[in-house]
């Protein structure tokens, strides 16, 4: 019945105030339909009843608690791992950022030195790459 540790199952052994409201050493009972011994004793078994239930519930709310304190503590663990992922995502960026800023410099001081070659070499192998695609194409 009872879920403290070190502590009796009668209703005798737990919390003083609940024994000194329950206990059968009491002259009458304030309703007047408990007053024969039977009645009390019923009175009293009920009580206990009623204590059971309430460590019952108290139990299965512990379970619940310590439920939810997992959750939490596995939430709190994926957000710290997305969190250095994310983390590592950025710098990676930042990086590749950094490099195609420098591909595009190098290009532009190819262009500049190149004149307008450049774009006649373009355009040429736009056209040989169109080439090749339509008979690709065609020969399907």
């Amino acid at each position: 019945m009872s879920s403290y540790p070190g502590r009796g199952n009668g209703l005798l052994h737990r919390d003083p105030n609940r024994t000194a409201l329950f206990s059968s050493s009491r002259s009458a009972s304030p309703l007047p339909m408990y007053n024969r011994p039977s009645d009390r004793y019923a009175a009293d078994r009920t009580a206990e009843d009623i204590e059971g239930q309430n460590d019952e519930g108290l139990e299965g709310l512990s379970q619940k608690v310590k439920l939810l304190k997992n959750i939490t503590i596995g939430i709190g663990n994926e957000v710290r791992d997305s969190t250095k992922m994310l983390n590592g995502m950025n710098d990676t960026f930042g990086e590749t950022g950094n490099f195609l800023s420098g591909t595009m410099t190098k290009m532009k001081k190819m262009a500049r030195r190149q004149g307008g070659q450049w774009c006649l070499w373009m355009v040429f192998l736009g056209i040989v790459g169109t080439v090749f695609f339509w008979t690709w194409l065609l020969r399907r």
